[in-house]
C-alpha cells in the first residue's frame, strides 16, 4: 500500500480535493479528511500495484488544484512585487490580461507544474500546499513571471492606443471640416480613398510629414488615416468589400457619427466585381 497526505488549512480547497477524487474513476484508492495539529489533511491510500499510475493521479490532482486555487494569487503577487509603480486600477487591468494570456499558455505552464509536482511526490510522502507554492515550483512561477511581463507590455500598448484615439477624437471634434465627404473603399485589408467626384485621393507615404500617424506602425492604413485627418471630411463613407477589422473599428472610434458604413452601393458592387467577391 502507498499513501499520500495533502496538507492545507483552506477548507474550500479541502472540499475541492475530496470532490475531485470522488469524481475521478481511479481504482484501489481510499481517502479521508482528518485534522492533525496545525493542518487539515486529505489522505489518499492506494492498494493497487501500479505505483507510477497512482503518482500520476496525485500529480494531476495537485496540478489542477494549484492552478485553480493559487495561480491568480501568484500572478497578483508577481505584479505587486515587480510592477509596484502601477496604481490599483492598472494592476487590475494587467491581471485581467494575465488571465487571458494564461489560457493561451495553459498547456505549457500546466506541463511544467506537473513535472515539478510529480518530482516532489516521488521524493516525499506528504505535501504542504502553501509551502510548495512558495518554494518548490520555480519553473512554473517563471512562466507566470513571463506572462506578467507580456501582460504589462500589452497593457502599455492598449493604454497608448486609447490615449492616441482620444487625442485624435479631440482633434476631429475641435477642427473645422475641410471637405464634405470622402469615400473609403476597404478591400484586402487596404484602404483606397475617393473624393466626392469619385476620383482617387493619393495617400501620402512621407512619414516625416505624417504628423497624425500612430507611432506603433507605418502601414498603408496609417497613411490613409493621416490623409483622412488632414482632409477632415464632414462625412466618411466606408465601403466594406471585406469584413470589419481593427482598422475600421479605429476609424469608428475617431470619427464617430461622421462615419457611414456601406456594403451594397454602386461603388461597393464595382470593387466587389474587381475583387471577384460575391
Amino acid at each position: 500500500m502507498k499513501s499520500y497526505c495533502i496538507k492545507t488549512n483552506n477548507d474550500k480547497l479541502i472540499n475541492y480535493l475530496l470532490n475531485k477524487i470522488e469524481k475521478i474513476n481511479f481504482e484501489y484508492i481510499y481517502y479521508c479528511s482528518k485534522e492533525f495539529k496545525i493542518y487539515k489533511n486529505v489522505i489518499i491510500h492506494y492498494i493497487g500495484n501500479n505505483i507510477d499510475e497512482f503518482i500520476c493521479f496525485v500529480s494531476e490532482l495537485l496540478t489542477d488544484a494549484i492552478i485553480d486555487f493559487y495561480e491568480e494569487k501568484i500572478i497578483a503577487r508577481i505584479i505587486s512585487s515587480n510592477y509596484f509603480y502601477f496604481d490599483d486600477y492598472e494592476k487590475k487591468k494587467i491581471l485581467e490580461n494575465c488571465k487571458e494570456l494564461c489560457k493561451a499558455e495553459n498547456d505549457e505552464k500546466k506541463e511544467k507544474l506537473y513535472i515539478e509536482i510529480e518530482q516532489y511526490i516521488k521524493e516525499n510522502k506528504a505535501i504542504v500546499l502553501e509551502g510548495i507554492i512558495n518554494f518548490r515550483i520555480k519553473e512554473y512561477v517563471k512562466i507566470l513571471d513571463n506572462i506578467a511581463d507580456m501582460a504589462v507590455n500589452q497593457y502599455i500598448i492598449e493604454k497608448e492606443y486609447t490615449e492616441f484615439i482620444n487625442l485624435l477624437k479631440i482633434y476631429v471634434a475641435t477642427t473645422e471640416p475641410g471637405i464634405d465627404i470622402l469615400h473609403l473603399i476597404y478591400t484586402n485589408g487596404e484602404s483606397i480613398l475617393l473624393d466626392e467626384e469619385k476620383n482617387i485621393v493619393p495617400l501620402s507615404d512621407n512619414v516625416f510629414n505624417a504628423k497624425y500617424l500612430s507611432d506603433i506602425s507605418f502601414s498603408s492604413n496609417d497613411f490613409a488615416l493621416n490623409t483622412l485627418l488632414s482632409m477632415l471630411p464632414k462625412k466618411l463613407e466606408i465601403h466594406m468589400i471585406d469584413e470589419e477589422d481593427e482598422f475600421i473599428n479605429t476609424l469608428k472610434l475617431i470619427f464617430e457619427d461622421r462615419i457611414y458604413i456601406c456594403k451594397d452601393c454602386n461603388i461597393c458592387k464595382t470593387y466587389k466585381m474587381l475583387q471577384n467577391v460575391k
